[in-house]
């Protein structure tokens, strides 16, 4: 995933399609100078929509189409003919999409599924034509329903990238290693902080064909919650993560003080983030003798974690077993 390509957030001008007008005509044939009322509906006014598509993995495509007009509803027709409904506009957004009004900041709703579809914007309801409004006493009513307008406004489109398991931790604490070492992904690796700037997704396979998918989520700093480092713009993403794996490399000066401070600024982002099933990974343990291992553990007392190496090979199957057996209690 090119990270010119990654776009996660575009904001959207939607117009939704008025609705047709009811007719009022009056039936006028040879031989039937006075048929009364025969005005058709007025047709519905298209709808703006998303739709999903597992297929898709980036907002890019809606980026710089910042206007969404969809079609207006034709107006009704004599014989009682109902005009043809606007046409529809149908955008297709990757699984993990959140829509919320610009405005209000009101959360709306989430595709999750593919070929799932929801209504951004509702067009507008054709009008009714004059002969719903006949009756005993009014038999040739000569007037008929306008179409309601259509909807019309800002709206966010959000994604939240949808994994089994999001890699947390600061920069240079070896996640892309990790994810370029147990999937095909690709993720650019360098020795210097927020090397990754969008998150990084990989099909990671397991044991009898088995497999999960691991997002590589940018590095978080301390005080990331209020929008330091690549902040808020990276956090959401760890939201739709099934399980978190905690990353502190070996070289850490305080083991225990980083992955606190971990927990810390997802706590303050969204205190529902702790409830999510986590475990602690110590990289870079080829860096450490047994001795050392021990140090550490003892320093980080009952919190499960485990040491591996990507660039070594140690623990990185027991480490996949351990995600695995996680994921599935």
């Amino acid at each position: 995933m090119a990270e010119s390509n990654f776009v996660d957030y575009v904001k959207i001008h939607c117009k939704s399609g008025n609705g047709g007008a009811g007719s009022a005509h009056l039936r006028r044939e040879k031989y039937i100078p006075k048929g009364g009322p025969d005005g058709g509906d007025g047709g519905r006014g298209g709808h703006v929509m998303l739709e999903g598509n597992r297929n898709l993995w980036t907002l890019l495509h809606l980026k710089y189409k910042k206007h969404i007009k969809a079609g207006n509803g034709e107006p009704g027709g004599k014989q009682r003919s109902t005009g043809a409904d606007g046409e529809d506009v149908v955008l297709e957004v990757p699984l993990g999409t959140i829509a919320r009004d610009a405005e209000s900041d009101e959360f709306l709703f989430e595709i999750t599924q593919h070929g799932e579809s929801k209504i951004l914007m509702q067009g507008g309801r054709g009008g009714l034509g004059n002969d719903h409004f006949k009756s005993s006493t009014n038999q040739t009513p000569r007037y008929a329903q306008p179409g309601e307008p259509g909807e019309e406004g800002w709206k966010i489109l959000e994604l939240k990238v949808l994994a089994d398991v999001g890699l947390v931790g600061f920069p240079s604490s070896g996640k892309s290693t990790l994810l370029s070492v147990v999937s095909a992904a690709k993720p650019k690796i360098a020795e210097y902080h927020f090397t990754t700037l969008v998150p990084n997704l990989g099909i990671v396979g397991h044991r009898e064909q088995r497999s999960f998918i691991m997002a590589d989520i940018p590095g978080i700093i301390e005080g990331a919650h209020e929008g330091k480092g690549l902040g808020l713009r990276f956090l959401r993403h760890i939201e739709r993560n099934s399980m978190l794996l905690f990353m502190v490399p070996a070289d850490s000066k305080d083991h225990l003080k980083e992955y606190k401070i971990l927990l810390d600024e997802l706590e303050k982002y969204n205190p529902e983030l702790l409830d999510k099933q986590r475990f602690l990974a110590i990289s870079k343990a080829d860096l450490l003798d047994e001795e050392l291992m021990l140090e550490i553990s003892s320093e980080l007392k009952e919190i499960p974690h485990l040491f591996f190496s990507s660039v070594a090979g140690i623990n990185v199957q027991q480490l996949k077993d351990k995600i695995w057996e996680i994921l599935n209690s």
